[in-house]
C-alpha cells in the first residue's frame, strides 16, 4: 500500500520553465524511498511540490497529481499539507540559528511532554539543550531539525539532502538515527540526497531523477546492481580499474539509455 504517490506531475517556474516533467513516484506505507540524483535534477522541486512550497518561488504544478493516503493535495499550501501529517525537513534553514537547541524545539510545540520525548529520542540534543543552534555541528543540527520535524507526528517525513556538507561518518552516524527512528514509530519516509551508496543502505525503494525526469526505479538491490548507477553516483568502475566520480568526470556518457 503506498501512503504518497505522484502521478505525471510537471512543475513549471514562471509558467515557462519546466523543472521537473512526468515524474511518478510511489512511496509505500512505513518504508523509507529514496530519491536520488545530481544538483538541478529536480529533487528538492519535487519534495516542495508535495508540501506546498512551490508558491513562494513563483512556480505550481502544471499538469498531473499527488495523492497522500487516497486524498488529491495538488496545490494545497503548506500549512494543510502539514495537517494532514506530512513534514519537511528542508535542504538549507534548517533551524532557528540564534535560538539555543531548546527554543528550537519549543518553537514547533508548547508542549513539554513533546520537548522531553525529543530529548529521550536523541539524547545528544539533550546535552546541547542551552547551546545556541547556530554553533552545532552539521550533524548536530541535522538531528535537530529531524527531531523538530517529528514533533509534529507526521505520518510522512520529506527529508531534502541530509547527507549535505556532512563527513562520511556522520552520515552514517545520522543514517543509523534515522532508521532507528523509522522503525519506532513505523514511520514513512521520502529521503532525497546524492549520498546513493548511504542512502540506499537504509532505503528500500529507490528513484534516480534527472534533468526533471525519472530515470531509473526499483528496490535498493536493484539500483546498487546497476552499472551506470554504481559508476556515477557511487564512483565505482565497472572493472576497467578507472573510478569514475561526479567530480573527476568531465562529460557523462552513459553506456545505456535511460527513457526514450
Amino acid at each position: 500500500m503506498n501512503l504518497l504517490e505522484l502521478r505525471q506531475v510537471e512543475v513549471a517556474y514562471n509558467k515557462v520553465a519546466t523543472a521537473i516533467s512526468a515524474v511518478s513516484i510511489e512511496v509505500p506505507v512505513a518504508k523509507i524511498t529514496a530519491l536520488l540524483g545530481p544538483n538541478g535534477a529536480g529533487k528538492s522541486t519535487t519534495l516542495k511540490a508535495i508540501s506546498g512550497f512551490l508558491r513562494g518561488e513563483n512556480a505550481e504544478v502544471v499538469s498531473g497529481e499527488i495523492v497522500f493516503d487516497g486524498k488529491k493535495i495538488t496545490g494545497l499550501p503548506p500549512y494543510e499539507v502539514s495537517k494532514l501529517g506530512i513534514s519537511l525537513v528542508p535542504e538549507r534553514d534548517k533551524v532557528f540559528e540564534l535560538l539555543s537547541v531548546d527554543e528550537n524545539l519549543r518553537a514547533v510545540s508548547m508542549s513539554s511532554s513533546d520537548v522531553q520525548d525529543a530529548y529521550e529520542l536523541f539524547p545528544l540534543l539533550k546535552n546541547l539543550k542551552v547551546k545556541t543552534a547556530g554553533y552545532l555541528s552539521g550533524g548536530e543540527k541535522q538531528l535537530l531539525a529531524i527531531a523538530m520535524a517529528l514533533m509534529s507526528k507526521p505520518r510522512l517525513l520529506l527529508i531534502d539532502e541530509l547527507s549535505l556538507g556532512l563527513a562520511p561518518i556522520v552520515v552514517s552516524s545520522v543514517l543509523k538515527e534515522l532508521l532507528k527512528i523509522q522503525k519506532m514509530f513505523d514511520l514513512t519516509i521520502l529521503l532525497v540526497d546524492q549520498n546513493a551508496l548511504s542512502v540506499l543502505k537504509i532505503a528500500e525503494m529507490g528513484y534516480i531523477i534527472e534533468d526533471g525526469h525519472i530515470v531509473f526505479a526499483g528496490s535498493a538491490s536493484e539500483l546498487l546492481a546497476h552499472g551506470d548507477i554504481m559508476e556515477f553516483y557511487v564512483g565505482k568502475s565497472d572493472g576497467s580499474g578507472d573510478e569514475r566520480t561526479y567530480r573527476n568526470v568531465k562529460q557523462y556518457r552513459r553506456k545505456r539509455r535511460w527513457w526514450g
